[in-house]
């Protein structure tokens, strides 16, 4: 597979583990200081601790596992031993695996972890430190290091927190945790969230949340053999609802400018789910004379399909099935990751693995899944960015 283009991938991580000690400590305001997130020792083992809540392991202080390890990352297939855990967190060692791997650009989620905390206070000021850090993480080379903040999962909050970003100038999609989110996104109260999306041309995306019992997914061992799999179900079962309420609730026919990416979650099940809601739609107007005595019906006057390949963005790795699906999906709303550095990611053999899944396409197609597609989307230059870097 001859490749005269830069790859972008649209799907990466940095996680509580991969984050600097201090990120928290020395940016939260005085009268927080105390309660700041931070972290603390306990048998050999470093974690994230905040108002008493153990948020997850840090990888900072030595080896995570002193045998085999139960999990493995692309860091370990690939053979990284210096600052393994925390590599994707320094941004000249992360930009080195890029190069490794062929790409020049990551759109870089945040902690897949939720920050979850009873103090609003705390909790926004958290969400706010944090995006503010990623924002200078991501200065040292911004057409390559293309962060993705964290709204709050309440939406007066994660509306105040949007109007400051989108006042800086650097966002150009926000990630709100949709499993986590309260009220569902077909509240009301979410309104003037999308009406500041469509406002400010900020993307949405909804990335999978992976939960405190997500753990047992990596043990067997405790007795049911059926949590090995917990995550084949959870991704998909987690988006279902919102996904849902994005046709059923008039969300994105309401708001025709919005850019939804759906990350991590799969893609081979959204065509059914599409299909069936084309099919709810008909049978509504089908019955159109019933429902125009009753003052007819207030949205759902656009197809879904149509509807969803207008605004709906999904991303994939290595899937034979995506594959598959193209002609649903159309070559234009689909964008390839890398997902690095978790288990699931393809680093370092991206190139390889494009090939073995994607090698029968033609070559305009691949061009558009890991170029094009987000190129457009995000507004990104590859060949200027390059052209100035050489240049410098």
């Amino acid at each position: 597979m001859n490749l005269d283009y830069k790859l972008i991938s649209c799907d990466d991580h940095l996680d509580l583990n991969m984050l600097p000690e201090d990120l928290w400590t020395s940016r939260m305001p005085a009268h927080l200081k105390d309660r700041a997130p931070h972290v603390e020792e306990k048998d050999g083992r470093w974690f994230w601790v905040c108002d008493g809540q153990n948020w997850g392991s840090w990888s900072g202080r030595g080896k995570r596992f002193s045998g085999p390890k139960p999990i493995f990352t692309a860091l370990d297939r690939g053979g990284v031993e210096d600052q393994t855990e925390r590599r994707p967190g320094v941004p000249e060692l992360r930009l080195a695996d890029m190069d490794r791997d062929g790409v020049y650009t990551h759109v870089i989620f945040g902690p897949v972890t939720s920050i979850v905390l009873d103090d609003e206070e705390l909790r926004d000021t958290c969400y706010r430190v944090y995006n503010d850090w990623l924002r200078d993480f991501c200065s040292v080379a911004p057409d390559r290091l293309l962060g993705v903040p964290m709204l709050p999962p309440h939406p007066e909050s994660a509306v105040k927190e949007l109007q400051r970003l989108a006042a800086q100038g650097w966002v150009k999609q926000a990630n709100l945790q949709v499993a986590t989110a309260e009220p569902q996104i077909s509240d009301a109260r979410w309104e003037p969230l999308f009406n500041l999306l469509e406002e400010t041309g900020i993307i949405l995306s909804f990335h999978v949340t992976v939960f405190a019992s997500a753990g047992a997914a990596f043990d067997p061992l405790r007795g049911k053999p059926g949590l090995t799999f917990l995550h084949a179900k959870s991704f998909v079962t987690q988006f279902l609802d919102p996904f849902v309420d994005l046709f059923a609730y008039g969300i994105l026919e309401r708001h025709p400018k919005l850019k939804i990416v759906i990350a991590e979650s799969g893609v081979g099940w959204v065509p059914w789910v599409v299909e069936e809601l084309d099919y709810r739609h008909w049978r509504l107007w089908e019955a159109k004379d019933f429902w125009a005595d009753k003052g007819g019906i207030p949205h759902n006057k656009e197809k879904p399909s149509d509807l969803f390949k207008r605004q709906v963005y999904g991303t994939f790795q290595q899937s034979p099935t995506a594959m598959r699906l193209l002609e649903f999906w159309g070559p234009d709303n689909l964008l390839w990751a890398t997902d690095y550095p978790h288990p699931d990611s393809i680093w370092p053999n991206s190139k390889r693995i494009m090939q073995e899944t994607m090698g029968h396409l033609p070559p305009e197609t691949i061009k558009k899944l890991t170029h094009d597609n987000a190129a457009k989307l995000y507004g990104i230059d590859t060949e200027g960015a390059a052209k100035k870097m050489a240049a410098e």
